[in-house]
């Protein structure tokens, strides 16, 4: 069935002309490596076609590859892609309404139906890994770039191999590419893990003054100031969530930024146990089970949603103590 579901894209992508690849807004690894790693392989392969891998720019992820531009579209006959993004609202770059043809390629629970063609494993450490399998399965070329960004979508998402999606297909995959490739990992992960002291000490910011309740359940707010006080940002403040990842009193854990130009607050939520994101998609949020997310102008939701995690560490811990 995979295989079948894998070139049954393989060829809708053949017969297109233009092909968009979009990810979804507040990007991370995995979705921007998706993006760059399978729009690099379609031109590898289709060298005549256009492909263009678009949506805001991620700085700190720029190691990853750069984006592209397109302001001309053909509505009847384009295909985009969307990869890491199980509903439209979540979309970055494209208004996909707008577009007859639409693949689906994600990893995260099913939350609506938007493509004509939907590749689906929410058992999968990662879209980069979807797209790895997708590769090996059908006549998509690859190259080391390919392979290398493929390498840190797949590393990233699964956390260096700690959550629980991670099985021997997986390692099975990243020994393949390593090998073929001839992959230098300790290269790579120096792209992934180096860190600036600002943002260091910014971690021990909050490593400080995260508040941690009776139940587990640990939270901070950091405002602006802070975060700039540190010369680091809110992208990068973000993106520090899973270092809080093994701390023995703590069952969720959650950070809140604030994005000023457009009024939002952006949740990161992680655990360690209790499930998290059917309480997030009741805040309009949504993820895996374990790292999901909220985003709302809303101060009253923020308020509720840890109300709502905080019980969830106290149900958790009675039903496992």
């Amino acid at each position: 069935m995979k295989k079948e579901l894998f070139k049954k894209i393989y060829n809708e992508i053949k017969k297109r002309k233009t092909v968009y690849l979009v990810r979804h807004i507040g990007p991370d690894p995995d979705a921007v490596a998706s993006q760059i790693a399978l729009r690099d392989s379609i031109k590898l392969t289709f060298p005549s076609k256009n492909v263009y891998a678009i949506g805001a720019n991620a700085a700190r992820f720029k190691y990853l590859g750069s984006l592209d531009k397109a302001n001309s579209f053909d509505f009847e006959n384009d295909l985009v892609i969307t990869l890491d993004v199980p509903d439209k609202i979540r979309i970055d770059g494209l208004d996909i309404n707008k577009f007859k043809n639409i693949i689906k390629i994600d990893h995260h629970p099913f939350v609506e139906k938007y493509g004509n063609i939907e590749y689906i494993d929410d058992k999968n450490t990662s879209t980069c890994q979807i797209v790895l399998e997708m590769i090996i399965n059908t006549k998509l070329k690859c190259n080391k770039p390919i392979a290398e960004n493929l390498f840190i979508g797949i590393v990233s998402d699964s956390n260096r191999f700690l959550f629980d999606y991670t099985n021997t297909k997986t390692f099975d995959l990243i020994s393949f590419i390593i090998k073929k490739y001839k992959l230098n990992i300790q290269e790579l992960y120096k792209k992934m893990y180096i860190k600036p002291l600002s943002e260091v000490r910014l971690l021990g910011y909050i490593q400080s003054n995260i508040k941690v309740t009776k139940n587990g359940f640990a939270y901070i707010e950091l405002e602006n100031d802070i975060i700039n006080s540190f010369n680091a940002d809110a992208a990068s403040a973000s993106n520090m969530i899973n270092d809080l990842n093994n701390i023995n009193e703590i069952l969720v854990w959650l950070f809140i930024t604030k994005d000023e130009k457009k009024d939002l607050y952006k949740v990161n939520i992680r655990s360690r146990g209790p499930i998290i994101n059917e309480i997030a998609s009741k805040y309009n949020g949504g993820g895996h089970k374990y790292a999901s997310g909220v985003r709302t102008k809303d101060r009253k939701i923020l308020d509720n949603l840890i109300k709502d995690l905080d019980e969830a560490c106290k149900i958790y811990k009675k039903n496992n103590d």
